[in-house]
C-alpha cells in the first residue's frame, strides 16, 4: 500500500492550523515538538514549536504539518492546493462552512457544470482548498 499525505509548512503556527482543521474535518491530532529530542541540533527557541503534526480523520483522510525550523528559509504555500472529495454532501458543506471562517472564497461552493458540487477557498492560513461534494452515481 502507498499513501500520498498532504503536508503543509508554517513558520511559527503549525498548532494553531492543524488544531484549527481538527475542528474542521474532526479525527485524532498527533503532536510531535521538538523538544521531544532533546539530543538532536536545534535552535532552543524550536522547542515547543511542532516538527511533526497528524491529522487523521474517521472518514479517511490524512493531513500532516510542521513548524519551519528557525534558520531554514520559509515560503508561503503557492501553487498546490488540497483538495478533498466526498459523496457526503453534507460533510462537504460543513467542511467548507469551517473554512470559510476566516478564509477567503475563490470559487463559491455551488452546482458546478459537470453537475457535483464544488468550491475553491484560501484558509486563514493561506492555504487553498478545492471542496467538491460529488453527485451520486
Amino acid at each position: 500500500m502507498s499513501v500520498l499525505t498532504p503536508y503543509l509548512s508554517f513558520r511559527d503556527n503549525a498548532r494553531e492550523a492543524m488544531t484549527f482543521y481538527q475542528s474542521v474535518l474532526g479525527g485524532t491530532l498527533d503532536l510531535i515538538e521538538f523538544s521531544m529530542f532533546p539530543d538532536m541540533p536545534q535552535d532552543p527557541a524550536d522547542a515547543g514549536k511542532l516538527m511533526h503534526a497528524w491529522l487523521s480523520t474517521d472518514d479517511g483522510m490524512v493531513l500532516a504539518g510542521s513548524d519551519t525550523p528557525t534558520g531554514m528559509e520559509y515560503q508561503a504555500p503557492q501553487g498546490v492546493s488540497v483538495s478533498v472529495s466526498t459523496d457526503d454532501a453534507d460533510r462537504a458543506q460543513e467542511i467548507w462552512d469551517g473554512l470559510a471562517d476566516g478564509g477567503t472564497p475563490v470559487m463559491p461552493f455551488d452546482d458546478a457544470p459537470w453537475g457535483d458540487r464544488f468550491g475553491m477557498i484560501v484558509d486563514r492560513f493561506g492555504v487553498s482548498w478545492m471542496i467538491s461534494a460529488n453527485r451520486p452515481q
